[in-house]
């Protein structure tokens, strides 16, 4: 069983005074016998792939003959990180039946295989020991290695190195290595609609670079990885970090338009978008057309099963930044597909960029400045609310008052400012308002009339001298702690 990012297994196999000619044509045989699909063939080599089953999103197999020694390869082109054996597995077969088939095939079958099989051979300039790899995964040879930046390998290790240090940075700084508070997640600049929309637009990118928990963390940086080792090559440091950066403002963006009181943070809007560009490529004739189908399969099954799992769960999974992403993805990918066919085209390219970056951050400015903050008016008239409250409750911290100063307050003061409060919250009600903070107001009306009944039969207990009133009192009085306890999430205890 392999473990590690892309598991695969390694074997060397003589060629047992075979040339490297006959030894191709029995390989290709054997590989032709297990149903796998040749991608490329050569002189001194081939690659095929494993079919797409339940239980596999398809191995790349690698022959490569080198100085009497056929290397031999199997490894995983999904995002697993364990193969339970399957690389293993694919190597034993391909041995057996190569031995199987060399027993058989006479020297003249041999030789007539051959002769068809090099009509099929690449040019030398595409050679397998020649060709470039379809990803940098080779250059993943141990952790240190994933945040070391290289030539095809830039920017993913520089974008994980980022979001790691700001994590480590925010431990230090005494956020919860596991689950991070509301408060320090707004502290560090997640995405919240009411600080976002009062003036902090910042928080749309901010956003993108914090993790709620150590797990979050790692289960995003993963993704990054798989899919940075694919598409940085692919689309260069430039075209790679634009994608990432807009797709990852759009998520925020849309997750704005989405969410009321959604405290939202990560980088998964902004990965969604990466994989939406590689979906994208797949469905062009930029990817090489033998491993379109695999990579295709692994991808949609990666982002299908992430979306449905967001849509099930109520565990803070932001699936609105997910689909904005993903869309805003698509669209760039299929954007940067004729700068990616002239490849050094520099124009182009900065022309592409700069068009994307346009319209993106137009699509954000538009949802920015168009979505009402209702929520933030309504903490600010909370303000208010508690101000007036706190006045309207000095009438019981007088010092020694007579009978005429407590009726004075209670008129002048403490009914003026519950009514105050009263017409406040009515105010509200034209504010398109989430439930939970609808069902609050409506709670802070009720506890308004009691206070005013309490007051006026207070008032009038006062002023006609008489204790009659007292049980209705002490009704209203706990009706008020209810209330109180119900907004404030206390108990009776």
């Amino acid at each position: 069983m392999a473990l590690g990012f892309l598991p695969k297994h390694v074997m060397q196999y003589s060629l047992d005074g075979l040339d490297n000619d006959h030894f191709l044509v029995i390989a290709f045989e054997a590989v032709s016998k297990l149903g796998w699909n040749v991608s490329l063939i050569s002189e001194t080599g081939l690659t095929a792939y494993t079919k797409i089953s339940l239980s596999s999103y398809s191995e790349e197999i690698t022959v490569k003959i080198d100085n009497g020694i056929a290397h031999l390869k199997s490894e995983c082109t999904g995002n697993q990180i364990i193969d339970w054996g399957k690389n293993k597995r694919n190597i034993e077969k391909f041995t057996s039946v190569f031995e199987e088939i060399k027993e058989t095939f006479t020297a003249e079958e041999i030789e007539q295989k051959l002769n068809e099989l090099k009509q099929s051979y690449e040019p030398k300039e595409d050679d397998i020991s020649n060709a470039p790899p379809l990803t940098v995964k080779n250059k993943i040879t141990g952790i240190f290695s994933i945040f070391k930046p290289s030539e095809d390998y830039f920017i993913t290790p520089v974008l994980i190195n980022l979001n790691v240090l700001v994590f480590i940075i925010m431990l230090f700084s005494g956020v919860d290595f596991f689950s991070p508070s509301k408060q320090s997640l707004l502290d560090w600049g997640a995405n919240f609609r009411p600080l976002t929309l009062d003036g902090q637009w910042w928080r749309l990118f901010t956003a993108c670079f914090l993790h709620i928990g150590i797990i979050h963390l790692l289960l995003n940086m993963y993704a990054l990885l798989y899919i940075g080792v694919l598409l940085e090559p692919c689309l260069g440091k430039a075209r790679f970090l634009t994608a990432y950066l807009l797709s990852g403002i759009v998520a925020s963006s849309i997750s704005l338009w989405w969410h009321d009181l959604t405290i939202s943070a990560g980088a998964s809007g902004a990965i969604f978008g990466m994989y939406g560009v590689f979906l994208a490529l797949l469905t062009t004739n930029i990817i090489d057309k033998y491993v379109k189908k695999i990579f295709l399969t692994s991808i949609i099954i990666f982002v299908a099963y992430n979306i449905l799992y967001g849509l099930k769960s109520n565990e803070g999974i932001d699936n609105a930044a997910h689909i904005g992403g993903l869309v805003s993805g698509l669209i760039i990918g299929y954007a940067f597909v004729p700068s990616l066919k002239k490849f050094n085209s520099f124009r182009l390219k900065l022309s592409v960029i700069g068009i994307l970056a346009v319209a993106m951050f137009t699509l954000s400015f538009s949802i920015y400045k168009t979505l009402p903050n209702d929520v933030a008016e309504y903490e600010a008239k909370m303000k208010v609310f508690v101000a007036q409250e706190s006045m309207a409750l000095e009438v019981f911290n007088l010092n020694e008052p007579s009978n005429e100063e407590i009726l004075s307050e209670l008129k002048n003061r403490g009914l003026y400012f519950w009514n105050e409060n009263l017409e406040l919250l009515k105010s509200c009600d034209d504010l398109d308002l989430p439930q939970v903070i609808i069902i609050q107001k409506e709670k802070l009306k009720e506890y308004c009339l009691l206070r005013i009944k309490s007051y006026e039969l207070i008032y009038k207990s006062i002023e006609e001298d008489t204790d009659q009133y007292d049980n209705m009192i002490d009704d209203y009085l706990m009706k008020i702690e209810n209330i109180i306890n119900e907004l404030t999430g206390s108990d009776n205890q």
